[in-house]
């Protein structure tokens, strides 16, 4: 299965591109993920949806040939990140390469509720027509006071969310397996 990764910060130590870093080591032998860069893709502006430039042609070229989404995304101001926002805004124009795309959603932050009203706020996009991205249900990952569950060198360390992620990996497998047939 190949699997791309949206992860919705683009600070160079953001603690979400960790967790999607991790994520990519831990389980390449389960699927091949390939983490997105969503930093150098313009604004969305309908007045050139239909010839965008190359960076965005790319994006989504690399998402519609994905047989999944892994979206990673922190929580700013009770929401996803705008960025994050932007990048769902040219996947769900014109040849709108989301549609039936399967999905599945982490999220880590340094509070104790890790990214849930984010992760809720991104569930109903990925439902907004022009999307409709079937979503795994019931495998909420909300890694809160990620600081001390992650080391310097990105790997996760807290014995029970590292086993909690398995559980989601296997059931994510599963859903899509089923999902797709």
């Amino acid at each position: 299965m190949k699997v791309v990764a949206i992860v919705g910060s683009i600070r160079k130590e953001s603690y979400n591109l960790k967790l999607a870093k991790y994520i990519q080591t831990r389980y390449q032998d389960r699927f091949e993920l390939e983490i997105l860069n969503i930093r150098e893709l313009p604004f969305y502006d309908q007045d050139i949806e239909n010839d965008p430039p190359a960076v965005v042609k790319e994006f989504k070229g690399k998402v519609a040939d994905a047989d999944a989404v892994l979206w990673v995304t922190p929580e700013y101001n009770g929401t996803i990140p705008g960025v994050l926002g932007n990048a769902i805004d040219w996947l769900s124009r014109v040849d709108k390469v989301l549609i039936g795309k399967p999905s599945w959603i982490m999220g880590a932050s340094m509070g104790q509720l890790g990214t849930v009203k984010a992760q809720l706020h991104l569930r109903d996009i990925l439902f907004a027509l022009g999307i409709s991205s079937p979503l795994l249900p019931g495998n909420e990952v909300y890694v809160g006071a990620v600081h001390d569950k992650i080391d310097n060198d990105g790997s996760l360390t807290h014995e029970s969310t590292v086993q909690f992620i398995d559980t989601v990996v296997d059931n994510f497998i599963d859903w899509y397996n089923h999902h797709t047939r």
